[in-house]
């Protein structure tokens, strides 16, 4: 039994990856996302496709802006004795020519990239009573070495920020059991794929991604820790 806590969960590779989840009625689901109605789609469809599947916890939480330690922390300590697994799915994009891009744009880039996800590990991971895994959703344009593509330098620096923080973070956890792993993930078809790459067809579907990180984030750690993997058969 896995007890989990996702990000970025009503749309795109979040959404598909609960769901995959869920399949598993071994596993205990908390979804986190700022849209209460999707949160709502997201329940309703977990629950059609899975019946006799796992326990889905939706919450309506946004991880730059609101209350850690009154709000989420308790919430989950309703639901878990212990997490196992923390998946940093959210994510927001900023696509404008670098000469364009406000000292704001980047922060705004910073804060819900890499700022959000920091906040969550630095209140989940006391959680991990029994060790467990932290997966960090990163991106290709993230990635050292891969192609950049114009428009996307305040989010690619932040996706790669985000890489370098895993790499810390892994060797400081060892103590305490919990691996820390970074997918960059390369196209899927979401809606953030298309603001960046309007017109191109990604070169993978988003539930085909969401299930490719649904199964990372419970067996990857018998296998990699603090290790930054593109996820890419296309570019972009």
């Amino acid at each position: 039994m896995a007890n989990i806590v996702i990000t970025g969960a009503s749309s795109g590779i979040g959404f598909e990856a609960v769901l995959d989840l869920t399949a598993n009625k071994e596993n205990n689901v908390i979804a986190l996302a700022r849209s209460a109605d999707k949160l709502r789609k997201l329940h309703e469809i977990a629950s059609s496709l899975n019946y006799d599947g796992g326990k889905l916890y939706p919450a309506q939480f946004d991880i730059v802006y609101d209350n850690y330690p009154e709000i989420l922390v308790p919430f989950i300590q309703s639901k878990f004795d212990s997490v196992d697994i923390l998946i940093n799915n959210a994510g927001a994009l900023v696509y404008k020519p670098f000469l364009e891009t406000s000292a704001e744009d980047f922060a705004t880039m910073l804060q819900t990239n890499v700022l959000g996800h920091v906040n969550m590990i630095r209140h989940v991971a006391p959680l991990m009573k029994n060790g467990g895994h932290i997966v960090n959703i990163s991106s290709m344009g993230g990635f050292q070495g891969s192609v950049k593509f114009p428009g996307l330098s305040a989010y690619s620096a932040s996706k790669g920020a985000l890489g370098v923080l895993t790499e810390c973070l892994a060797e400081e956890f060892k103590e305490q059991g919990i691996k820390v792993n970074c997918l960059a993930l390369g196209s899927s078809q979401t809606e953030m794929f298309e603001t960046a790459f309007p017109g191109v067809e990604a070169g993978t579907l988003a539930f085909e991604m969401g299930r490719y990180i649904a199964e990372f984030a419970q067996n990857g750690s018998k296998y990699y820790n603090g290790k930054i993997l593109p996820v890419s058969n296309t570019t972009p």
